[in-house]
């Protein structure tokens, strides 16, 4: 209602009060109270909400987002642990750690913008001489948010890396690293049985969760086997940054631990000369296409040597193969990558002879003086099983130092008068041996060969067993396959009078920081199976072998030696491997071999010959010019390291 004053028309304020009171009291009318009670339980939600959104946060997340704001203060660089050094029983190195530079990067820490991103790379492509575009592909395959660190560049010369270094403020989220490259001294002579460092891959993240994506890890050899010792424990330095990523403080460091230094059973001057001699053989004998050779001591299991040859240079694999190389050494149909030693599958022929005998003895099939009288060959039906010559009246002394496979044949399936063994007790001395098995070698790649009976060959062919395959087993041919490291260790056990041991690489492992020795203790897999006295019958056999038969061109070495040649048929085109297994001194066994001529023919011709080189070394040079510079004037052999108690590792 408007009213005059003074002339004036003015509006009276009490009437529009008086107006919206109404107007609300009409509202309020017309609104159900529903409405009103739904706005009011909004409003309290939303602040509830709110109020466990902030609760959250910063009572129960706190300590997260602290530790997050932490990692975005705090830079950690990694120092790696130096990898354990490696060394042969004589203390000579056979792997060690040379001093290198690398390049790393952390993605949570590099710039965000992807042309500030670029632009660095550039500079560093710059200096590095590295492609950009490969640097660049290798940080953006890593997730951005990611602190772990990865490689970039894995060798950094050290003119570079000082470069790098003068302009390490420019280059955010770069990291350059000192590392080790590892390197082996003696290359090929010993490569499958050290195997070397690589970069860690994913595969090997899911084995060990632990290791860094620039970490190495063993591959193959013992570095592969004995890689929880060697390893070592890495140490960081942190420094404290600012928002622009520039370093405010040095915040210390956290030493690396090294890893533990190996020291391996392996005797290297006598593998460099085994080596030597097998890399002569090969190039006199046109269709050998490689050599083994195994030695153990028979008094423990303590591999000496473990030759193969061809080999191939393991540096090559530890610096980072090109794949140039690698085509080059898997086109070589020699297959140098193969440990022949463990993983190659030979039918080992007639050095089988020797256990054959051990069994028929035990067995009472035959005794020291049971005979057979070999014509050459023998006729089961239409079916002859031929010897390499007749042999007249042979025990089982003459059978194994001429190698009569009339005899085994009778000793194994039966014939004449000889009952036989039969092939499952055949097979369950093969067993006691350690053949058809793991002999759990501290190397990978270890092969188990076959011990063939009734139920394998069923299950293999569907066929069944025939009394010639008995005939074939007991003289090391048909189905039979072994490795040369399990017939090296069936002829440490018959040399040491019947213990058959783990075979081992390693003698221990040392801490570099407490010196404290962890030594890996002989482990027995079987004894007592064969009596003393029969063990002595296939020892006089064998050392018949070297006076009057297969191996006696050993006989004028200055030791006396046992043996027994094999000359195994394999394939279907009449090829034969040349094999030797022999032990010495006779009087006292400390070193037992195989010898194996991959394809080279008859054992007398090629495995025998390599095996008087490395003996007349081993015992008659080598051991005579050390007993010339210690002054010892009598003819006694004393071991070339001595070995003392071990212990187990886990």
């Amino acid at each position: 209602m408007r009213k005059r004053y003074k002339g004036i028309e003015i509006e009276n304020p009490l009437d529009e009060l008086a107006f919206a009171q109404k107007t609300s009291e009409r509202l309020e009318e017309d609104t159900p109270k529903w409405q009103y009670k739904a706005l009011n339980f909004l409003i309290v939600l939303l602040l509830s909400v709110l109020f466990f959104r902030i609760f959250y946060l910063q009572i129960i997340q706190g300590e997260h987002y602290r530790v997050l704001a932490n990692n975005n203060r705090i830079r950690k660089i990694v120092i790696k642990a130096p990898r354990g050094v490696i060394k042969d029983v004589n203390g000579e190195i056979l792997a060690r750690n040379i001093p290198s530079f690398e390049l790393n990067f952390t993605p949570a820490y590099l710039p965000r913008d992807n042309k500030e991103l670029e632009k660095m790379i550039k500079k560093i492509s710059l200096i590095t001489k590295e492609n950009k575009d490969e640097l660049i592909k290798k940080i953006y395959s890593q997730p951005v948010s990611s602190q772990r660190t990865y490689l970039l560049i894995e060798k950094l010369e050290t003119n570079t890396a000082l470069k790098l270094a003068e302009k390490s403020d420019e280059f955010p989220g770069i990291i350059i690293s000192k590392t080790a490259k590892r390197e082996y001294p003696k290359k090929e002579i010993i490569a499958h049985t050290l195997g070397y460092d690589g970069k860690v891959t994913k595969e090997d993240l899911e084995k060990y969760p632990n290791y860094l994506m620039i970490d190495y890890i063993g591959k193959g050899g013992v570095e592969e086997m004995y890689e929880k010792y060697l390893h070592g424990k890495h140490g960081e330095h942190r420094y404290e940054v600012n928002s622009r990523g520039k370093t405010v403080r040095d915040l210390g460091m956290i030493a690396p631990e090294p890893g533990y230094n190996l020291k391996l059973n392996i005797d290297i001057k006598l593998q460099e000369k085994i080596f030597s001699e097998a890399q002569k053989t090969m190039e006199k004998d046109n269709d050998a296409t490689g050599v083994v050779v195994v030695a153990i001591d028979p008094r423990d299991g303590a591999i000496r040597a473990l030759v193969n040859y061809p080999s191939f240079d393991n540096n090559l694999f530890s610096g980072g193969i090109s794949n140039e190389e690698y085509q080059k050494i898997i086109a070589n149909p020699n297959n140098p990558l193969l440990n022949r030693a463990v993983a190659g599958l030979y039918p080992p022929g007639s050095t089988y002879k020797p256990m054959v005998a051990a069994a028929a003895l035990q067995e009472k099939v035959i005794n020291e003086h049971t005979t057979v009288n070999c014509h050459g060959q023998i006729n089961v039906g239409k079916w002859v099983f031929p010897d390499w010559k007749a042999h007249g009246i042979t025990d089982v002394k003459k059978a194994i130092a001429q190698s009569c496979d009339v005899f085994f044949y009778a000793v194994g399936g039966g014939w004449d008068n000889i009952k036989g063994l039969q092939i499952n007790r055949l097979n369950k001395y093969a067993s006691f041996f350690g053949l058809g098995d793991y002999l759990g070698v501290d190397l990978p790649g270890e092969k188990k060969g076959t011990i063939p009976g009734n139920t394998w060959k069923f299950k293999t062919f569907g066929e069944k067993w025939y009394i010639g395959d008995t005939y074939h087993a007991s003289i090391g041919q048909g189905y039979v396959t072994v490795t040369p490291l399990q017939i090296a260790n069936v002829t440490a056990a018959i040399a040491n009078g019947g213990k058959v041991y783990r075979p081992r690489i390693a003698n221990e492992l040392i801490n570099p920081k407490t010196k404290e020795r962890v030594k890996i203790k002989p482990d027995i897999l079987n004894e007592n199976f064969i009596s003393p006295e029969n063990i002595k019958i296939v020892q006089e056999g064998m050392r018949q072998t070297v006076i009057a038969g297969s191996g006696r061109r050993l006989n004028d070495l200055k030791v006396h030696t046992a043996g027994k040649t094999g000359t195994a048929q394999f394939g279907g085109e009449d090829k034969t491997h040349s094999w030797y297994v022999s032990y010495g001194p006779y009087e006292n066994p400390e070193l037992a071999m195989a010898v194996l001529v991959e394809g080279g023919g008859e054992g007398h011709t090629w495995a025998v010959p390599l095996t008087k080189e490395i003996y007349k070394w081993y015992f008659d040079e080598e051991r005579g010019e050390k007993r010339a510079r210690s002054g010892l004037q009598n003819d006694t052999l004393a071991p070339r390291s001595r070995l003392g108690e071990v212990g187990n590792v886990e």
